[in-house]
């Protein structure tokens, strides 16, 4: 028989070594791969046309509703209304009617994965509602609180961030400040304002005997993590705190570090796929940089800020790196001013102000300050560093060096990550090939020449969709970084139409741009505006050219011919790289073709960008059978009104091997030892 005695000992020196948590995180490494790689999730509903569950969650915008409901699986419900917002409340039970609402691939590398973000929150199913039917109304109270706070708060964006953990009413440039300067994770409900409700609950029950206070502090926790919907970084902290009062309570001696790793263990052993989630790892990278490095925290507060801030940037690195593809050094000192003022002044004062309301005008003050204080650190642009997508491998190394600096007290040394990063980005730049990547930018066209060792960027149109919140030039911008690429030497616009440069104003404002060149003819409304941004910002600008170089190539501009309209002025490209043939035909018409075989004597072609998305208006027999292309793409959007590309263009193109944006995403064409390697994001 084993006495409790025997069994507390037992457990005190098993949660004590550190062999269990080797052999319990390999366990959980298994576990986590199995669930999340090996086993394959999707819906029971992905063909029906209704869906019955209880709605956990809603979002208003822009006049339309997203709803999680819950029956077996969780399914989001995406329905617009015209007029009146729609009667619908957390805890109904409802049916919707509709179909399944494909969801945008990602087609540009290194960008943001919606289908794999909602996959990793266990959602297999997004589904286009046309009407709905309220079968039963909510009857939990704790529902009835939560919608009660939905409504008391619904049109004060702070409140609806700081209580329930929703920014979905938050002004898009505002939040792009605040991520410019590094500081979006204040917005969020993370460790750090659940820190300090329990220092204030603390505080409020003191009278109380410890026990009951434990209970009462995570009954109360527990609501509201239910009436956020469990947030990973508000849970670390909820479970830390538990165990850590269960550690005291039975002396059981375990350390910080290992409670860290005890709840992280817990957690995912739980929910592997916490292991995606941004704030999971947010919240579990900072807390262990702090832990480690609390030897030297014994300093004045503003010093301590100082320390935990630098801590918190150095621990968090390589996430923020490979979800932003760079670093904004003035992070420091927004951590410094925002810290305290959120911590301390906003965020307790969202509170009170729940309660009492009065004070709402003074908060919206503080709010005032605190946006401009981001919009004013936003500006400063030289600060910010793009650092290439850090690879598995260097990860692993910078976070070892890191933690044997800090455990042979080294930190003098701390020069040597920043030397580190600096070696990495300089190699990954020098191992960059020379590469022709045709983006997937919808109906339009956006191509880019990049030279060995990022020497010369050339980009050739920048697509751009008419009437559409959607910009797909923030992809491209994304993909920029992700592999160095931190200006344009050459932005060519081949003709005026938008969906050839109508994301043009955007990628100026947005990167460093050298120079841009355009057609032959009349400026056009459309370039006209963008030549008003090219002067503002000082950025020359050409037309009507024959030549560029562009590192060791050049490019020749084979029509300067005008004509009275903008697709047969398209600029013509013929350039060849490292011997292989390449040629961009913008929107060139038949017309154009004949123009051009009368003039030159064009070489079989290895790559064409088909002139005009495919349509009949261009790729003539004549003209396809003269350069004979190997290979020819095809920029085209996906289920396009226009019916391009047009089935006689793809019969005389059908002795090359076609590629189509629409079906293949983005083609990456890529010179290495001589060699045309061909590689697509579907």
């Amino acid at each position: 028989m084993v006495y409790p005695v025997q069994s507390m000992t037992r457990l005190k020196s098993i949660l004590q070594s550190n062999w269990f948590y080797i052999i319990t995180i390999i366990l959980l490494i298994i576990h986590i791969i199995f669930v999340t790689y090996i086993t394959k999730y999707q819906s029971k509903y992905s063909n029906d046309n209704t869906i019955t569950g209880i709605v956990k969650k809603i979002t208003n915008k822009n006049n339309k509703l997203s709803l999680l409901i819950q029956n077996d699986e969780q399914i989001l419900v995406e329905y617009y209304y015209q007029e009146e917002l729609p009667n619908i409340e957390i805890g109904d039970k409802i049916k919707v009617f509709g179909n399944k609402k494909e969801i945008r691939e990602v087609t540009i590398p290194n960008n943001f994965d919606y289908q794999k973000y909602l996959y990793n929150h266990k959602i297999y199913l997004v589904f286009n509602a046309l009407d709905y039917k309220i079968i039963a109304k909510n009857n939990n109270i704790i529902n009835k609180v939560k919608n009660y706070l939905n409504k008391r708060i619904a049109n004060n964006t702070y409140l609806s961030l700081f209580i329930l953990g929703d920014k979905t009413n938050l002004d898009s440039d505002i939040y792009n400040n605040y991520q410019n300067i590094g500081v979006a994770h204040l917005l969020a409900i993370s460790g750090l304002h659940l820190s300090i409700i329990l220092l204030f609950l603390n505080k409020i029950l003191f009278f109380i005997p410890k026990r009951i206070k434990f209970f009462i502090i995570v009954s109360f926790l527990l609501i509201y993590a239910y009436i956020i919907n469990y947030p990973p970084s508000f849970l670390r902290v909820l479970l830390f705190y538990s165990l850590s009062f269960i550690n005291q309570e039975y002396y059981l001696n375990i350390n910080r570090i290992q409670l860290l790793f005890l709840t992280a263990i817990i957690l995912l052993f739980i929910n592997p796929f916490y292991f995606f989630d941004i704030g999971f790892i947010f919240s579990f990278s900072t807390v262990f940089g702090i832990m480690i490095s609390s030897k030297y925290l014994h300093y004045s507060y503003f010093k301590n800020l100082l320390l935990i801030s630098l801590i918190s940037f150095v621990f968090t690195f390589p996430i923020v790196v490979n979800l932003n593809y760079e670093i904004n050094l003035i992070t420091f000192l927004a951590n410094l001013i925002l810290v305290p003022l959120i911590s301390f002044i906003i965020y307790p004062m969202t509170l009170i102000s729940l309660i009492i309301p009065i004070i709402d005008k003074l908060l919206n003050i503080l709010i005032i300050v605190m946006e401009s204080i981001t919009s004013i650190l936003s500006m400063i642009t030289f600060t910010k560093i793009i650092i290439p997508k850090l690879t598995p491998l260097f990860i692993i190394i910078y976070y070892i060096t890191i933690i044997l600096l800090i455990y042979f007290n080294k930190t003098k040394l701390f020069w040597i990550l920043p030397l580190l990063v600096t070696i990495y980005t300089f190699i990954s730049i020098c191992r960059t090939n020379l590469s022709i990547i045709f983006f997937e930018v919808g109906q339009g066209d956006s191509s880019i020449i990049i030279t060995p060792h990022l020497n010369s960027i050339t980009m050739i149109d920048t697509g751009g969709i008419v009437k559409s919140n959607y910009h797909p030039s923030n992809n491209i911008m994304t993909y920029f970084k992700s592999i160095g690429i931190s200006k344009i030497n050459n932005l060519i616009i081949t003709h005026g139409d938008y969906d050839h440069m109508g994301e043009a104003r955007n990628i100026v404002n947005n990167f460093k741009v050298e120079k841009v060149i355009f057609n032959c003819g009349p400026y056009n409304d459309l370039e006209q505006e963008l030549i008003k941004v090219l002067n503002k910002k000082k950025i020359k600008y050409y037309s009507c050219i024959k030549e560029l170089n562009i590192d060791k190539n050049k490019l020749y501009f084979l029509q300067t011919k005008e004509y009275d309209n903008e697709n047969d002025n398209s600029h013509v490209i013929y350039t060849e790289l490292n011997n292989y043939k390449f040629m961009f035909m913008g929107d060139a018409s038949i017309n154009t073709e004949k123009e051009i075989l009368n003039k030159y004597n064009l070489p079989d072609i290895d790559v064409v960008k088909v002139g005009h998305h495919g349509s009949k208006t261009s790729s003539s027999n004549e003209f396809i059978n003269e350069i004979n292309p190997k290979y020819s793409i095809i920029s085209v959007g996906k289920n396009n009104r226009y019916g391009h590309p047009n089935k006689e263009a793809l019969n005389n193109l059908e002795k090359s091997r076609i590629y189509r944006t629409d079906e293949d995403g983005s083609i990456m064409f890529k010179i290495e030892n001589n060699k045309l390697k061909i590689e697509t994001c579907s």
